[in-house]
């Protein structure tokens, strides 16, 4: 397995995934905006009054989801590593195989597959991704009363 090629891989996974999220979210709040606009008011003044404020608060969420996306978007550069430089220390944008998984320290967007093997999208403020940030390659740390062994980190 080569490495560089698994990194690139998980690297293309997130920035895929932040985007798909992205143009679902301004989607979603294109449709609404677009609904509130063709919306009329009827003679059932209260009941117009109540959809629209609905309405907003669903943009207003929305909103907040699409900044925390594009907070996370902002990071990826970071994740993009150079060739042949060699790490001590799981630091963003690490892959790391441990004796319980393979993670790679990005953000939260799932699991991936990469040549039959399974890697989790870790977020480095997370809890188990806060223990592992700047641990040392041969290390074992313990999470929720299990003891994980770091195996490499690249």
């Amino acid at each position: 397995m080569d490495k560089f090629k698994v990194k690139h891989q998980l690297f293309e996974f997130c920035v895929s995934q932040i985007q798909q999220k992205i143009d679902r979210i301004q989607s979603v709040m294109n449709d609404a905006q677009e609904s509130a606009n063709h919306e009329t008011k009827s003679t059932a003044g209260d009941k117009h009054d109540t959809a629209r404020a609905m309405a907003h608060l669903e943009t207003e969420k929305n909103a907040k989801q699409l900044a925390e996306i594009i907070k996370i978007k902002k990071v990826l550069p970071y994740l993009k590593s150079k060739k042949g430089i060699i790490v001590d220390d799981i630091q963003l944008g690490s892959v790391v195989e441990t004796s319980n998984g393979c993670y790679y320290i990005s953000a939260n967007l799932g699991v991936v597959v990469i040549d039959g093997l399974s890697f989790i999208t870790l977020s480095p403020i997370s809890p188990l991704g806060t223990i592992l940030l700047n641990t040392n390659k041969k290390a074992v740390i313990n999470f929720n009363g299990i003891s994980i062994k770091i195996q490499k980190i690249y």
